[in-house]
């Protein structure tokens, strides 16, 4: 199996409601994503300070998966199914998202 990241930045369309925005990311948005297979965990932090255009929160999945690819589109399919559903929140705007792959170990 491969590890990879995902790191998602977000920001809320409402700073007067951030607090409804974290409830839902952690309590709602969250464990959705990690009962897809092959998401582990998520760590959640905030940039008390970003710049122009940039993401305020920033979520950070941890992967293991033989195909990526397979991976990623289970999320895409289940996200569409979470709109459907209303499982969505209209304050989480996606600032942009990436996919890394590990390549090393840590380092010291």
């Amino acid at each position: 199996m491969e590890k990879w990241i995902m790191l998602v930045y977000t920001n809320c369309t409402d700073p007067s409601r951030e607090k409804e925005f974290n409830d839902w990311y952690d309590n709602t948005h969250v464990p959705d994503v990690l009962e897809i297979p092959g998401f582990l965990n998520a760590t959640r932090y905030v940039n008390n300070n970003p710049s122009e255009g940039t993401g305020r929160f920033l979520a950070i999945y941890e992967i293991e998966t033989e195909d990526i690819g397979k991976t990623v589109a289970a999320l895409q399919e289940n996200r569409r199914r979470w709109t459907e559903q209303g499982r969505m929140s209209g304050l989480a705007q996606l600032v942009s998202m990436a996919v890394c792959n590990q390549i090393g170990s840590a380092l010291r």
